[in-house]
């Protein structure tokens, strides 16, 4: 990848979608934790009618750590795999309250060993909950985007970070995962891609063969 393409790309998406901010609703860290490990495989819009409820009714991260099993399921059945999620948040608070002194960390290292949490939620909460940039949040539209544009040519999100954090600016690591989900949600959608639209399609591997 040269630099010039990067840069322009960047560039394109800065201006497109520079004023795109994380899509889930938060009021803290800890509800940003609870939020992101909710939005696995499931959309942002269901997330925060879900915690838009969730949040009221538990307060406190001993609230979560003390939350009954099967209330808890019900509370967000909706956002899929309910099962999982609800051990993975309610073991994440009994972590955060026993060994970090009931705060969320802020190093990488020490989120990872949270239920539920591997790199990109990490990346999400240090990013957007501490201002910490430490690496590139690569979710499933960050996965498929920069495949097709030919940014990396890893299917591993761990893989694809590195490829990332090699090619862009650090400035930039947070604002371009939102930007290339962006992109994905409303051009680069996953079954009927809008390539005749696309901002970038001149610099994208998939887009350039709809150009005009």
């Amino acid at each position: 990848m040269k630099k010039e393409k990067i840069n322009e790309i960047i560039k394109i998406l800065d201006k497109e979608y520079g004023n795109v901010d994380i899509a889930l609703e938060f009021s803290n860290v800890f509800e940003l934790l609870v939020a992101t490990i909710l939005s696995a495989q499931c959309t942002d819009k269901r997330v925060n009618i879900v915690t838009s409820t969730l949040f009221k009714k538990y307060k406190t991260i001993k609230d979560y750590a003390t939350a009954d099993l099967e209330e808890f399921e019900k509370d967000i059945k909706s956002t899929g795999f309910y099962r999982n999620k609800t051990k993975n948040i309610i073991a994440t608070a009994n972590i955060i309250l026993d060994k970090f002194n009931g705060i969320v960390p802020k190093t990488m290292e020490e989120l990872i060993t949270l239920k539920g949490v591997a790199r990109k939620t990490a990346n999400i909460v240090l990013g957007s909950g501490y201002g910490i940039h430490v690496g590139i949040a690569v979710d499933t539209h960050v996965i498929r985007l920069t495949n097709l544009i030919g940014l990396s040519k890893n299917s591993d999100p761990k893989k694809i970070e590195k490829d990332l954090m090699k090619i862009i600016p650090k400035k930039n690591w947070r604002n371009i995962s939102f930007e290339i989900q962006t992109l994905g949600r409303r051009v680069c959608i996953a079954r009927r891609p809008k390539c005749n639209i696309c901002p970038i399609k001149h610099l994208c591997n998939t887009g350039k063969k709809f150009e005009d």
